[in-house]
């Protein structure tokens, strides 16, 4: 099911859009500003985002430059009572895939939003294919770089292969000889201390998600989601 994020300070305005996106199958988030459009955008899994420009704490094309820094191709369309030409291309240039102008046909978002995740997932799985994510924690694995809500963070060689492994085998007990197998390699000098040690540096790096990272007493560690 795809999911869109509703973002609008008027509830009347988000009840109407996600009345009729959810009559289609659409799966609905909301948002009542920018700021809170955010930090939802950093944790979940999103197919679109309909957005108002004028609200309050953080303003519409605001939220959208902070959108762009975390997800790049994520299609946003922009929702707002102004028609002037140069209001459409602030949006344009700040990233927006579509501009809709109030009042608006619910019927036409629809069309809009449909035609957006179409194309949207038709190209995702192709650039999601070296990708791992869980909530606010994203792993590029081509590049070797881990992302914590959007921003990267630095971590040694053999943290980055355990998170790696971790996040392959969520909700999984693993013993700590099989963390030594699958990431330090067999015949080595390391030992159970080693795991410790680096799931604690794992742990501080991850924060505040390091809840997933899960002590199970006389086994190990399990990744658990």
């Amino acid at each position: 099911m795809s999911r869109v994020l509703i973002v609008d300070d008027e509830s009347r305005i988000r009840d109407i859009i996600k009345t009729y996106l959810e009559f289609d199958g659409f799966e609905i988030l909301e948002a009542e500003d920018g700021s809170v459009a955010l930090e939802i955008v950093k944790r979940e899994e999103l197919d679109c985002v309909v957005m108002d420009v004028m609200m309050p704490v953080m303003d519409g094309y605001k939220a959208l430059s902070e959108i762009r820094k975390i997800k790049e191709t994520l299609p946003v369309i922009m929702l707002t009572a102004k028609g002037e030409e140069y209001d459409r291309l602030e949006g344009f240039e700040r990233g927006a895939d579509d501009y809709v102008v109030k009042p608006f046909s619910p019927k036409e978002i629809v069309a809009r939003v449909k035609l957006l995740v179409r194309k949207y997932q038709a190209v995702k799985p192709q650039a999601n294919k070296n990708s791992l994510q869980v909530e606010g924690i994203e792993i590029d694995e081509a590049a070797r770089i881990i992302y914590v809500d959007g921003n990267r963070i630095s971590t040694t060689p053999k943290e980055f292969d355990l998170l790696v492994y971790f996040m392959r085998n969520r909700n999984i007990a693993l013993s700590r000889e099989q963390l030594l197998d699958a990431v330090w390699g067999t015949g080595g000098e390391s030992d159970d201390r080693t795991v410790d040690a680096h799931i604690k540096m794992l742990r501080k790096n991850i924060a505040p998600y390091s809840k997933y990272i899960v002590t199970v007493w006389g086994v190990g560690y399990k990744f658990e989601v």
